[in-house]
């Protein structure tokens, strides 16, 4: 059984920082292109970063240059650095997985994603 599971959510101050953890288990996903996607009360889930097996990655607008992503394959564990973080980074934190080898880290998007993680809670306090 393919699993994604988040961790490292959680409530903290503007400014500050947190680290998301997503570990997959049930099959690897090195040649798959991983991402996060978040998801605020009252909105739509949207992308947040991806990252192809080789490293290229992708942000949207709002966290370029405060998040990073990144991935162990050999692992097959993601990461999302997050700083400066801001109030309407509040949301629900999802990990993703791409159904197939040929998403790349610009197109990958919701209908791409073959697996989801449960997600995670992100609370940033103003």
């Amino acid at each position: 059984q393919v699993q994604l599971a988040e961790s490292g959510g959680g409530l903290v101050q503007a400014g500050g920082s947190l680290r998301l953890s997503c570990a997959a288990s049930g099959r690897t996903f090195s040649t798959n292109t991983m991402g996060w996607f978040r998801q605020a009360p009252g909105k739509e889930r949207e992308s947040v970063a991806h990252i192809t097996w080789s490293g290229l990655t992708y942000y949207t607008n709002s966290v370029t240059g405060r998040f990073t992503i990144s991935r162990d394959n050999a692992k097959n564990t993601v990461w999302l650095q997050m700083n400066s973080l801001k109030p309407e980074d509040t949301a629900v934190y999802y990990c993703a997985a791409a159904r197939n080898a040929y998403t790349t880290a610009r197109n990958m998007g919701l209908m791409t994603v073959g697996y989801w993680g449960p997600g995670t809670q992100v609370t940033v306090s103003s």
